[in-house]
């Protein structure tokens, strides 16, 4: 769980708040008790924002070391298309 501190008493401990997250804590800032704000380190700052493969590079990387016959998808859905028009009619 992470700990908390209103932005308040973040003011009064932003030293003590900074080590903590570069210990590797997850520090919440919340306003009138809800939660706004978290801080974290810069490493995981750079773990969650990292630059990620495109969704079609990403499949293709699961496809080349996972069966999808081995995860228990049946012949039907393997050979299941999206249908080639293009969708009903929208009024904008």
């Amino acid at each position: 769980m992470a700990k908390q501190f209103s932005i308040a008493e973040a003011r009064a401990n932003l030293p003590t708040i900074v080590h903590q997250a570069e210990a590797g804590q997850e520090i919440e800032l919340t306003r009138r008790g809800k939660a706004v704000a978290v801080v974290v380190s810069v490493r995981e700052f750079a773990r969650l924002h990292g630059a990620r493969a495109p969704f079609g590079v990403a499949y293709k990387q699961f496809l080349a070391t996972h069966a999808l016959s081995d995860i228990g998808l049946d012949e039907a859905f393997l050979t299941v298309s999206r249908e080639p028009t293009a969708g009903r009619p929208v009024d904008l």
